[in-house]
């Protein structure tokens, strides 16, 4: 996937070795996906839950059905095998949009099935998990090789290169918090390093306007980019993040400024065509 190729990435440029089942190869979904993955599993691994269907794959209640039959199998192997770190990899989704400043300290309280599920999911491998858990709730993530194409960097960006103009919600009034897909590997790479556990939310502090983020990504190109408004179908709503937990867990890492991860997107988006 798109998270799970950039961290296995980083895991080889750690020297790290890793092993990444395909689908194929491990139907998570399958009756016989606890005890088969369990064969798997050694007394010092590290295992990353990054496989889920995401909104793009449908809202409903199959997918979401499907998704927590994911964790079961999940949570059945770690039930039967006791590796060393489990780091569930999950969304801000859980936390609701009415509240304008997240912490680790703020209440979950999804609003739709694709938030619930995330949180049915953290609970369901934190039950099953004898090892330290580590939770990352990721705000939205950016990057070249996204495939999601959920509204934000990515999809502004492919609609500026295929129709040369960028169609905003309303004015593009709401703030959001991006984070680059590089980023959010180097952080759970960090996490796994330290075999941290508890929660940490993965954002960078720092939330932008549609409208600004639509100005920015136009400038990227070599021609001029048209940004239209439409007519406002949901209400406004913000999101800010309060990083002083990822601070304190890791003061020394330095973020890839906004700016400088737009470029690179753009890059690699070019490069790839």
């Amino acid at each position: 996937g798109f998270i799970g190729g950039t961290l296995l990435a980083a895991l080889g440029r750690a020297g790290i070795p890793t092993l990444a089942p395909s689908s194929l190869e491990l139907d998570l979904t399958g009756e016989d996906a606890g005890p088969r993955l369990a064969a798997m599993l050694r007394p010092t691994d590290a295992v990353v839950l990054l496989a889920a269907l995401t909104p793009d794959k449908g809202r409903g209640v199959v997918p979401f059905l499907k998704n927590l039959q994911m964790a079961a199998g999940v949570g059945a192997a770690l039930e039967k095998a006791t590796p060393a770190h489990v780091v569930y990899f999950g969304s801000d989704a859980v936390y609701p949009l009415e509240v304008g400043l997240i912490s680790e300290e703020s209440c979950a309280e999804p609003a739709d099935l694709y938030g619930v599920m995330h949180l049915a999911r953290e609970v369901m491998v934190k039950s099953a998990a004898k090892a330290p858990v580590a939770v990352l709730r990721s705000t939205l993530v950016y990057g070249a090789g996204d495939t999601h194409n959920s509204y934000g960097p990515n999809r502004l960006r492919r609609m500026a290169r295929k129709e040369g103009r960028i169609a905003l919600f309303g004015e593009g009034e709401e703030t959001r918090d991006h984070i680059l897909v590089d980023v959010a590997a180097a952080l759970a790479l960090l996490v796994l390093r330290h075999r941290s556990a508890g929660l940490l939310n993965l954002a960078t502090g720092w939330s932008i306007s549609y409208a600004e983020l639509a100005r920015k990504i136009a400038a990227l190109f070599d021609r001029s980019i048209e940004i239209v408004t439409t007519t406002r179908q949901n209400p406004i709503t913000h999101r800010h993040f309060d990083i002083t937990t990822l601070r304190k867990a890791f003061p020394t890492f330095v973020f890839t400024p906004l700016e400088e991860g737009l470029a690179k997107a753009h890059r690699e988006m070019l490069e790839r065509e």
